[in-house]
């Protein structure tokens, strides 16, 4: 069986999820191409040959030559992309969040419910080697029973600034990763999160309505206590840990390096830096994330990443928002 794919976005991820669908997935097969701006959109189609091109994505949920989307559009059209391929009864792939605002996301969830596709949130550090093997170890029981969980996410440089005015802040535009990383692994959901952040490294960043270093406590409904640390700048590059305490021992990741040399001379043991950046530090879980979305709509099995995926990160993210404002610990249920 192969998939007829329509691409909707051809920006940065939109490019990546394209080409790794066009050139490593044989049961997959891109059939159009949207993006608002059709130069862009008409590059990538040239490279890919990819026959529909348009500026227009409803072009695209209109073709009979679709059987799913993927939503790699900018964040504040996410919402009603969704809700337009689900009316259109096309399977759908959506970088995540689904919306900032939780009444929007429920509406949306409900209408891909009623029309009965597959929906498979983008959440692809799930799908990375190294995490994979730290869930497969807590799920098997070789851990025992887990304490204690660490996350620690920091980026190499602050995103313009233009970004941190619309992207709903840290903890949606960049923790929401770890939200979904923490339930993936514990597998127990978040009770209540605690917050404490700052401003460390750029006023601009405050003034914005944002925050740049932070740290959340979650506490699980099967009693594990988790920490996440993020910072936007952390001058050695991109900074991606984790490490697990159980009854029967531990696990820990490290980060990803371009080469294994370590460099011995008099003075000093070294290494050259980390992966740099996100689209270098997972580009295997990105492969592997349109593998999986493929399968599922050929073997007609459920996706790995579903619709309360897509919402319960938000809520924490929602959550860990208020609890800095507030200044206390905020369960999810009040959120």
């Amino acid at each position: 069986m192969t998939v007829n794919l329509g691409v909707i976005g051809a920006g940065r991820i939109g490019k990546v999820h394209a080409e790794n669908l066009v050139n490593r997935i044989p049961e997959a097969r891109v059939t159009a191409i949207a993006d608002v701006r059709l130069d862009v959109a008409q590059s990538l189609a040239s490279t890919l040959n990819i026959p529909l091109v348009t500026a227009d994505y409803r072009d695209v949920l209109a073709s009979p030559d679709v059987d799913a989307v993927l939503v790699c559009s900018s964040t504040d059209t996410h919402s009603e992309i969704i809700e337009a391929a689900a009316r259109a009864g096309k399977h759908i792939f959506a970088e995540k969040p689904i919306d900032l605002d939780l009444a929007t996301i429920d509406r949306v969830l409900a209408a891909v419910e009623q029309a009965g596709v597959k929906f498979f949130v983008g959440f692809n550090r799930r799908f990375d080697p190294t995490y994979a093997r730290v869930h497969e170890a807590i799920h098997s029981g070789m851990l025992g029973e887990v304490h204690l969980l660490h996350i620690i996410s920091r980026d190499p440089s602050p995103p313009p600034i233009e970004y941190v005015r619309v992207s709903g802040g840290i903890f949606v535009d960049m923790m929401i990763h770890d939200f979904d990383m923490a339930r993936f692994l514990v597998g127990s959901e978040v009770e209540e999160v605690y917050t404490r952040a700052a401003v460390r490294i750029d006023p601009r960043i405050g003034e914005a309505g944002d925050v740049d270093t932070a740290v959340v406590m979650l506490t699980f409904a099967n009693g594990v206590i988790g920490t996440i640390d993020n910072s936007r700048q952390a001058v050695y590059g991109y900074d991606q840990r984790v490490e697990v305490l159980g009854s029967k021992g531990a696990a820990s990741t490290g980060n990803v390096y371009p080469n294994q040399v370590t460099f011995s001379t008099a003075s000093s043991i070294c290494r050259d830096l980390p992966l740099n950046f996100f689209m270098e530090r997972y580009t295997e879980s990105y492969e592997r994330e349109m593998r999986a979305f493929v399968k599922s709509i050929v073997e007609g099995t459920p996706p790995p990443v579903g619709p309360a995926d897509g919402r319960i990160p938000v809520v924490m993210a929602l959550a860990a928002k208020k609890s800095l404002l507030e200044g206390r610990p905020v369960k999810l249920s009040e959120i």
